[in-house]
């Protein structure tokens, strides 16, 4: 019996007394120091505003096009007899220069008719005023004689003859003109159809050609590139005037630029688009005296444009991509904490904006992305010292 109570109490003492041993480490163990760190400031790149005098730029782009563009036609029947060399895709030619010749036997035998029918016409005519200045003179007496008796009918009709023998030996002449095909303006052969030795009718396209004296670009304007602009829809510019516009395109590798001017913005809105075109011209884009351009402004070249738009004096400039959704803009002030701001907008593009009001010359702007901003929050400019670039920024201002 006793035995069995034993066996009984014994674990249960000992559980008893490790528990009691637990309980008393617990109570006297030392207590931890309670520190409470302050959130770290988020790192961000800033960059300093700046007020400054800026001429806008519009960024664009469009294809070249010639302004003088026609299809060569024959305007007489005949069997081409000579071709020109120039008269090949790509060739070139000036204004008035032969550059295909119809078979002539044809045309200058009806000149040498039309020229014959003006001398017998020439001839009637002298005679129907010789006979009229005889009846004038034999009717002296005779009292209202009719317009018949004194030949004027006669005298009409001669004059008539010869008015029409000329007119045919007008026809006649231009039409041996016609035998020589030539452009009225200096140009270059997109295509030609035609051969030597080949018999062409009126109307037969012989070639394509355009002007070289000048090219167009087709640029597209948004909303906001016409404000920056500062000219109105239908915009005409004076004679040899206009916004000046660079324009770039890569061509056999290399960059090439060349220098023309805005003269005219469309009248109308695209439906589709919602644009505006604005037209730009460049005069001679064929003629290299410029030893370092060396590449003609070749016609369906796709260039980009950068046009010049209106001045901007004291505004505050900053990078585009520290405008954010609203116009707002967010700024590290002076104690490291996050201001957001609204701003005027007046112009923006892919690098700059630029701003009318909201904030002022040498505030650190932030440009990176920041998740879930809340006004007052800590944070720390990755670049250069803040204070130290507003004071830069100031000094070149003020110099």
């Amino acid at each position: 019996m006793f035995s069995r109570a034993k066996k009984v109490l014994i674990p249960l003492l000992v559980l008893l007394g490790g528990i009691g041993v637990v309980a008393i480490l617990n109570a006297t163990k030392p207590k931890p120091d309670i520190a409470i760190e302050a959130p770290r400031p988020i790192r961000v790149h800033t960059q300093i505003a700046a007020s400054s005098t800026n001429q806008l730029t519009v960024h664009t782009s469009g294809d070249v096009r010639a302004t003088l563009r026609s299809d060569l036609v024959a305007q007489v029947a005949g069997r081409i007899i000579q071709v020109s060399d120039e008269f090949v895709e790509g060739g070139r030619f000036f204004a008035g220069e032969t550059l295909l010749t119809i078979e002539d036997t044809d045309y200058r035998a009806a000149l040498n008719e039309a020229e014959a029918r003006v001398a017998s016409a020439q001839v009637d005519l002298e005679t129907a005023y010789a006979d009229a200045d005889v009846a004038r003179q034999q009717l002296a007496g005779v009292d209202n004689p009719s317009a018949l008796a004194l030949k004027k009918p006669q005298v009409t009709r001669a004059q008539l003859a010869l008015e029409a023998a000329q007119s045919s030996l007008s026809l006649a002449k231009t039409n041996l003109e016609r035998t020589k095909i030539t452009l009225p303006y200096t140009g270059r052969l997109r295509a030609t159809s035609v051969d030597l030795g080949e018999y062409v009718g009126p109307g037969k396209v012989l070639a394509s050609a355009f002007g070289t004296d000048r090219v167009e670009i087709r640029l597209p304007l948004t909303d906001n590139q016409l404000g920056a602009l500062g000219v109105p829809i239908g915009y005409r510019a004076p004679s040899g005037a206009g916004l000046a516009v660079d324009l770039t395109a890569k061509v056999a590798g290399e960059q090439h630029r060349w220098s023309g001017r805005v003269e005219r913005l469309d009248a109308a809105i695209d439906p589709e688009t919602r644009v505006v075109y604005a037209t730009a011209v460049v005069d001679r884009p064929y003629e290299l005296e410029d030893a370092s351009l060396q590449m003609p402004l070749a016609v369906g070249l796709f260039v980009e444009a950068a046009i010049a738009g209106r001045i901007l004096t004291d505004t505050i400039v900053i990078p585009s991509n520290g405008l954010r959704a609203g116009d707002r803009v967010f700024i590290l002030d002076v104690n490291g904490r996050l201001e957001i701001r609204g701003v005027e907008v007046i112009y923006s593009n892919t690098r700059e904006t630029f701003l009318a009001s909201g904030i002022a010359s040498g505030e650190a702007v932030i440009t990176s992305a920041i998740r879930n901003p809340i006004p007052g929050m800590a944070l720390e400019a990755i670049n250069a010292d803040v204070e130290a670039l507003s004071a830069a920024s100031n000094s070149t201002l003020a110099n």
